[in-house]
């Protein structure tokens, strides 16, 4: 173990080359030496959410993600909008963290990337913050509508904005650890 403060980033998208890995990607160069910065690669691997099974023995890839996210220091998770709501496979993560109290109290940064993505964006505030505890850093959510018109076809971040934006909201999230 390093003795590095950790950021656990999750991404609501299962598309590796989504526009939201490639922002996790870009926050991941901005982490400081003593910030241990990991993306979440399991998600598709958790299986539907079962309150039968949400016990003191859940399946291992829960127990796995819960013990991520109890050793983190801090959280991001970067969504897209899907029928103008939280996508799946990301609701389905966060409903595993209900029980388990994973997320309750810690620093997170939420940003939606999308088209639109105000739905989502309230929702997963609500969630986050009544449902699971989360710490939801005000200055630390950020909303990027038509988030693929400030990429280019390669996905490099090309909006000077966005990029000072996702600047801001990664320097209130590390200021927290």
């Amino acid at each position: 173990m390093s003795g590095n403060k950790k950021i656990v980033a999750i991404s609501g998208s299962l598309r590796a080359g989504s526009s939201n890995h490639i922002i996790l990607q870009y926050l991941a160069g901005l982490t400081p030496a003593d910030v241990d910065y990991i993306i979440y690669s399991g998600v598709a691997q958790l299986p539907h959410f079962d309150p039968g099974l949400d016990n003191s023995d859940p399946p291992e890839t829960v127990s796995s993600l819960r013990q991520l996210l109890a050793e983190a220091d801090g959280i991001i998770i970067c969504s897209p909008e899907y029928a103008f709501g939280v996508p799946g496979s990301l609701k389905n993560l966060l409903d595993w963290t209900v029980g388990s109290g994973s997320l309750e109290g810690k620093p997170l940064a939420l940003i939606t990337a999308s088209t639109g993505g105000e739905h989502t964006h309230a929702a997963l505030r609500l969630i986050l913050k009544s449902a699971l505890g989360a710490n939801v850093l005000e200055d630390a959510t950020l909303l990027i509508p038509f988030v693929r018109s400030k990429m280019d076809k390669d996905g490099n971040i090309t909006d000077i904005a966005t990029k000072e934006a996702l600047h801001m909201v990664f320097d209130v999230l590390t200021g927290q650890l």
